[in-house]
């Protein structure tokens, strides 16, 4: 799929945040590598520590649905300045894979691409836990 059309499809996704309390919306998209497509927004809490980001939600949608296989993973938070995954998130998306794209977005027409393993080098994943490692 387009990374324009996957954007617009985060851009409608950031809509449907739930954010009473920083009022900082964010829309998240997951393309599997099978042409799969999960929607996620950041959801809020008053206690703070269960808050979930969008990409944790789409991510966990896709997950959840049998999809691990994650090709490429779409965020829009500021529509001013382009945003990026937390940390969290981060080593989240890291979980599936080194290669997975991420677009952080704040328009079609205003984003930039990059690979997980650009924004979380030396990483931490599943394979360091092989038996043989410890």
């Amino acid at each position: 799929m387009d990374d324009k059309k996957l954007i617009e499809l985060a851009l409608a996704a950031r809509e449907n945040a739930y954010v009473p309390y920083s009022k900082f919306k964010v829309g998240a998209v997951v393309l599997t590598k099978d042409g799969q497509i999960f929607k996620g927004c950041n959801i809020e809490s008053a206690s703070f520590t269960p808050t979930i980001c969008a990409e944790r939600t789409a991510l966990s949608k896709a997950v959840s649905e049998g999809h691990r296989n994650i090709d490429t993973i779409v965020v829009v938070g500021s529509l001013d300045r382009i945003s990026f995954p937390c940390g969290v998130c981060r080593q989240f998306i890291r979980e599936f894979g080194r290669d997975i794209r991420i677009i952080s977005a704040t328009s079609t027409d205003n984003y930039k691409v990059f690979t997980i393993e650009d924004l979380l080098p030396n990483s931490f994943g599943p394979e360091d836990l092989e038996h043989d490692n410890i």
